[in-house]
């Protein structure tokens, strides 16, 4: 049976996993959420959903894909929610949303990564990046084992205090993350290349007299300010300070470009 793997990233996090996960298991494939045509997305097969938390919850660029997907009969579902340590209800999260659309949800796991929320600081030391690397490269092969044999699992959720506390902040904040972008600015080191603008998976920054400018349907995903070449990008006043960081497996011209984004 074929699998596809559906993919959103911002830092590359959830794009390694997934392909990761492709090369375990057998006649897979990778499709990049955003890249996906317009109108419904009607796979075949197994299918399975990587994606990052974003604010305790699914993002809505994942909203907004399962909201045109149409699962085939037959079709085997999954999904796999990367974090920094805090999954709370996310998948709970999904098990609802397909749970109303008449779907099975037959697995859903959770998978810790370095953190690329840099407001919050950097993703650790080098040794933390090592481990937590070779953790999930060990994970994945668990889970694609789990896959293979067709099991159905209970979905993973975060200790009950994370799924009280964080739903409640991700509830109250929905709606405000695509203006959270007010916070990005520029220093003096922008060079004007336009790279923040190539790689916004929310195609949510133009370029205007060579320096980068927000419209306010941001994903918080971060991958303007963790891909900038200049690290001239910054998200309110400690950023510069803090390094960068995206997934050192992946290049940034394998990352997926929202069609219609500015061109370069």
């Amino acid at each position: 049976m074929a699998t596809t793997l559906y993919y959103y990233t911002g830092t590359g996090n959830s794009l390694w996993a997934a392909r990761t996960l492709t090369g375990l298991l057998p006649e897979a494939s990778l499709e990049a959420m955003v890249q996906c045509p317009a109108g419904p997305v009607r796979p075949r097969g197994t299918v399975i959903l990587v994606f990052p938390v974003h604010v305790w919850g699914l993002p809505g660029a994942v909203l907004d894909f399962l909201g045109r997907l149409e699962l085939q009969q037959g079709a085997r579902l999954y999904a796999l929610a990367v974090n920094a340590g805090q999954v709370s209800r996310t998948l709970l999260q999904l098990d609802e949303i397909c749970v109303a659309r008449g779907w099975q949800l037959r697995g859903g796991w959770s998978l810790v990564m370095p953190s690329n929320y840099i407001p919050w600081g950097g993703p650790g030391s080098d040794a933390l990046l090592l481990k937590r690397f070779e953790d999930a490269k060990a994970r994945l092969l668990s889970i694609a084992g789990s896959i293979q044999e067709g099991h159905i699992l209970p979905v993973e959720r975060g200790p009950l205090w994370q799924r009280v506390l964080f739903t409640a902040i991700y509830r109250l904040s929905f709606s405000k993350v695509p203006a959270m972008d007010r916070s990005f600015w520029v220093d003096a080191k922008c060079n004007g290349c336009g790279l923040c603008a190539q790689i916004c998976p929310a195609g949510n920054i133009t370029m205007a007299e060579g320096r980068p400018t927000w419209q306010h349907h941001c994903e918080q995903c971060l991958a303007c300010i963790q891909w900038c070449p200049q690290e001239a990008l910054q998200y309110g006043k400690k950023t510069p300070a803090y390094p960068r960081y995206h997934h050192p497996e992946v290049k940034v011209g394998e990352m997926p470009r929202k069609p219609g984004a500015f061109p370069g």
